[in-house]
This record gives structure tokens, sequence and C-alpha cells, in this order.
């Protein structure tokens, strides 16, 4: 008999229980990190061994809130957002239960992060286009990619990635691709920095030459890759698009707090500008609470798609006003000195870096043009676009 999945009052008890014997005051941060998946408290609707319980999603804020009135350590979801909001998820979906408890636990401590080789040079926009090659060893049973990856964040940090390659170019672009879990220690793989116009190179390209992965490390069936994708872009947009935020988080609060700490700099025009903008970020913000509701039934859809446009219109327009609020000083950029962030921080350093970087919420996790297309044909159900390419085998397409 299947015993049945606890509830609030359960999950209460159980945290005070791990508290108890994982005092956060004595405990190191990783190992009550540990401690707290081992006991199931991570992600409670997760299975029971691998960090959760099979309790309802819902009830996680319920484990929060206990644990962080205890002053218990996070598991700092900024660092390993790709792990957390798009590995994660397609680990638990496709990959073999010896898989799911080898990447599953350290994910969520953050003992290793994990990053997203998805994008190509020439087959960004159009993803299912890429080249990067897999190839089946006969010998051994493992796969050899080569190729090149663009705009991947936390390459230079990751120890593990999540890849799609072309397995088979006899077939139509989507359905020829394998997705794997790729190990970024390889000697095989190199990291070189991808400079943007804020100055900082928070983005890679990543070489791949003669890659080794074991086909344990393959997730979902050879050639299925483009569905097993689909899982990881619907939560990435989720993850970009539908971040909690408290009312004037993100780019609106740092707008508002100039308008009220600058009064000189007001007009009329501007102040009628950023009342809408506001209204506009609060919809957005309720809108995201709502879609998180909504994942505790199921799978995210594709309105993840619709909260990431409008997350990247608002960051433009919101971060656009406020340089303009600012005048001259607005165009001052305080410091062009080349870093590797760990972090993407949309709202960090002053307004001209917030409008700069603001700039790729349209391309980053989906460019505006693909995502306007998931809207009108998955949301809204509108006619296809024509596509001639569709059951053209991939190695006779233009490239």
């Amino acid at each position: 008999m299947i015993p049945a999945a606890p509830d609030a009052t359960e999950l209460i008890a159980r945290a005070r229980k791990l508290l108890a014997e994982h005092s956060p005051a004595t405990t190191s941060r990783i190992d009550f990190l540990r401690a707290r998946f081992d006991a199931g408290l991570a992600w409670v609707h997760y299975p029971v061994g691998l960090g959760g319980l099979g309790a309802p999603r819902a009830l996680q804020a319920v484990v929060d809130a206990e644990l962080t009135a205890a002053g218990a350590p996070d598991n700092d979801p900024r660092r390993i957002g790709i792990g957390l909001g798009m590995a994660a998820p397609t680990v638990l979906a496709y990959g073999s239960e010896d898989v799911k408890a080898r990447f599953l636990r350290p994910l969520w401590t953050g003992e290793e992060v994990w990053c997203q080789l998805f994008s190509e040079p020439g087959a960004g926009s159009d993803l299912a286009a890429l080249g990067t090659r897999a190839v089946r060893d006969e010998q051994s049973g493992d796969w050899i990619v080569d190729g090149q990856k663009v705009w991947t964040s936390s390459a230079h940090t990751a120890r593990w990635a999540i890849l799609i390659a072309r397995t088979d170019p006899d077939l139509p672009k989507h359905r020829g691709i394998t997705y794997f879990v790729c190990d970024m220690t390889d000697p095989g793989v190199e990291v070189r920095p991808l400079r943007q116009i804020t100055g900082e190179a928070e983005f890679n390209e990543v070489f791949l030459t003669g890659v080794r992965i074991p086909d344990a490390h393959r997730l979902g069936e050879v050639g299925d890759g483009w569905r097993v994708a689909q899982t990881t872009l619907m939560n990435e947009r989720v993850s970009i698009g539908g971040g909690r935020l408290p009312r004037e988080g993100g780019m609106i609060g740092k707008a508002a707090a100039t308008w009220r700490e600058r009064p000189e700099l007001r007009t009329h025009d501007l102040h009628q500008r950023l009342l809408d903008l506001w209204v506009d970020a609060e919809v957005a913000r309720l809108t995201g609470e709502r879609l998180r509701q909504q994942l505790v039934a199921g799978q995210p859809g594709p309105e993840g798609s619709a909260m990431k446009l409008g997350f990247a219109r608002l960051n433009q327009l919101i971060s656009g006003l406020e340089v303009e609020l600012l005048g001259e000083e607005g165009l001052l950029y305080s410091d062009w000195t080349m870093v590797r962030p760990e972090l993407v921080d949309f709202t960090g350093r002053d307004a001209g870096y917030r409008y700069l970087r603001a700039k790729g919420n349209s391309i980053e996790g989906g460019t505006t043009e693909v995502l306007l297309n998931i809207v009108a044909e998955r949301v809204l159900g509108l006619p296809a676009e024509p596509r001639n390419d569709k059951d053209v085998p991939w190695k006779e397409l233009a490239r």
C-alpha cells in the first residue's frame, strides 16, 4: 500500500524535526542543505528519495516559511537557477533512476552548477536547426560530440550541462536531435568569455571537440531530443519571466526610487508614464503569481512564453524611462571593466547598466519573435506560420 502524501501539519513536524537534529546555528550550510534534501524537504512535490515526499507542490511554501523563520540557510537559487529551473525538471522527467539519484542532490544544494548548451551560431532563434553532432561509438556505446554553442550563461562556473545535439542528419530538423548531460570538465570542452554591451561577460561560447558522453547520460530516447527540450524550454521561460518579486521589486522599484529621491527631475509626462508602467509591472507580478499557482497542478504551459515576453518588454520600457528621467546623468556608465559574474543581475549597478542589460532580455530564453509565434499558435490558436523545411532532411537544408 502506497503511503498517503503528507499534509501541511506533517510537513511542519518534519521541518521542526530537521531543525532539531541539524540546528542552523551549529550546522554548516552545506551539511544543512544535504540533510534537508535527504529529509524530503527540498522540493516536497518530488518523489521520495529525490529530495521530496510526493506532497502537493503548494505545500513547499509551508516548509520554506518554517525553515526561514528558524534562520535556516537557503540554496541560493539565483546562482543555480539554470539547474533548478531547467535541468532538474528535465532530469526528473526523462532521466534514468541512476541519473536522478546522481544529479539531483548536488544540483539542489548548489554544490554542482549547471548550464544549458542549446543555442548555436546560426541556430538560436531557429533552435531546431542546430548542427552540433553526436555520433555513437559502436564499440563503447558512448557518444562523441563535436560542435559549438553560444550565449551560454554560467558555462565558466558549471560542472554539468544539459546539451542537445544532432544524431541523425538524414531526418527533418526536429526529429534527429538527442538530449544529453555533458560533463563540463571534459578535456574536449573549451569555454570562452563572450563580452556584452555592458562590458561584462556573463555569457560564453563553448567549443566541443571529441567530447565523450556515456549513453547512460542520455535523457529520453535517441532522436527524441526536441520533445525533451520542450520540457526545458517551457520551464526556462517560467523561470525567467515568472520569478517571484515583491511589490515594486525589479526594474520598477529602481525607477520608482529614483522618482521619489529626485523631485527636481520630475515632469508631468514622466509621471504619467511611470504610473502606467507601475500598473503594468504590478499586473505582471500578479500574473506571475497565478502562473506559479497553475504549476501546482502540472507542467508549465505556453503561458510561460507570454510571461517572458512581458518581462522583456517591461524591463526595456522601465529602464529606458529611468535613463530619460535622469537626463545626461542617465547616460553615464560607471565601469567598463571586463568581469565574468557568477550571477545574472538585471537590476544591478546604475541606470545606464540596467538600460543596456535589459536589451538582452528580448533575446535570452527565446527571442521575442519566436515567443510571439508560440503565443499565436499555442495560446491563441491562430494558424501556424508556413514552414517549407518541416519535412526536409536536415542535411539538405540551406545553412
